[in-house]
């Protein structure tokens, strides 16, 4: 199998989990393509970016449709984060990529512990969302510093601040998709595509991802919904870590 083969296979099933869980590929992405390409900034963060935010808008569509949107807490969020996030990625160009995965590896490991460990009182919570928003700054300038957009972090909070996952899951998606377009900006100057690949990874990107919101939306439990997130970041932190050492 060729290596672009194996890029827009891989692509599709890790959009059609974003898709899922509604946070754009970007945060699967970025370990992912990191195994066939060399640079981190100059292409694995572009490329991620462009597809958390086409994988994050269809991923928007197919929970609209199922009711799972608040859109006047969704529309409130994206601002926050798509004039936040742009702060991280102007960082990302200056800062070393040992450090870069270091702040990954530390901050999917937090969420993963959080994400499985039981919450007092989880489904009865009235959500805070001025706490979400207050948050979604920080947030949203790691994310674009990591170069995953705000959405693997934005995600698990909007859980932990009472949301249930999948009406998170719905907001978030929207939340990420402007600040996903707007943390590629600095990006562009110094961006190198590999144009044929790009575009079939959009395509995928825009089908696997709705195919995995409709999914969620009709089948998928509100706590296997949040058990998924945890175990798919565990697994994509552990492989990356094992390549990073052979």
């Amino acid at each position: 199998m060729s290596r672009d083969v194996m890029i827009v296979v891989g692509l599709s099933v890790l959009s059609f989990v974003s898709g899922m869980l509604g946070l754009g590929v970007a945060f699967a992405a970025i370990p992912f393509l990191g195994l066939f390409m060399n640079s981190l900034v100059h292409e694995v963060q572009p490329l991620s970016l462009t597809l958390n935010g086409v994988t994050a808008l269809f991923a928007t569509l197919g929970f609209a449709r199922s009711g799972y949107i608040d859109w006047k807490k969704a529309f409130t969020l994206a601002v926050v984060t798509t004039i936040s996030a742009p702060i991280g990625a102007v960082l990302a160009q200056h800062t070393p990529q040992k450090t870069i995965w270091i702040i990954y590896f530390f901050a999917v490991a937090y969420l993963a512990y959080r994400l499985f460990k039981p919450v007092k009182g989880e489904g009865t919570q009235v959500p805070n969302f001025p706490l979400a928003l207050v948050l979604a700054v920080p947030i949203s300038i790691l994310s674009g510093l990591l170069g995953v957009g705000p959405g693997f972090l934005l995600m698990p909070t909007l859980i932990l601040v009472g949301f249930e996952p999948k009406m998170a899951a719905g907001i978030n998606a929207f939340a990420v998709t402007p600040p996903s377009f707007s943390a590629l900006i600095p990006h562009l100057s110094t961006a190198q595509w590999d144009m044929r690949i790009t575009v079939w990874c959009i395509v995928v990107g825009i089908v696997f991802s709705y195919l995995g919101a409709k999914v969620t939306s009709a089948y998928v439990p509100n706590q296997r919904l949040k058990q998924l997130f945890g175990v798919l970041i565990v697994v994509m932190t552990l492989y990356k870590i094992y390549t990073l050492i052979h």
